[in-house]
């Protein structure tokens, strides 16, 4: 093992990996609530719609590879 695996993150570093994952996570479900169910409660047409969910989608998978790269430092 390295020192670098033995070496404990601090908690404010450890909150902030949490907290990046849960937003990741949330934009990944709101897009695919977005793209395969009717979750917005005003009517927009549907190729707006799925538009909208894969921006959202592809923004999370953006942030989880910034999250994945920062953190492999």
């Amino acid at each position: 093992m390295s020192y670098r695996q033995n070496q404990q993150k601090s908690p404010a570093k450890r909150f902030l990996f949490i907290f990046g994952f849960v937003r990741i996570a949330f934009f990944f479900v709101l897009g695919l609530l977005i793209l395969f169910t009717d979750f917005i409660p005003f009517h927009v047409e549907h190729t707006y719609r799925m538009i909208f969910g894969a921006v959202l989608i592809l923004y999370a998978l953006l942030r989880g590879y910034g999250e994945y790269t920062s953190n492999r430092n």
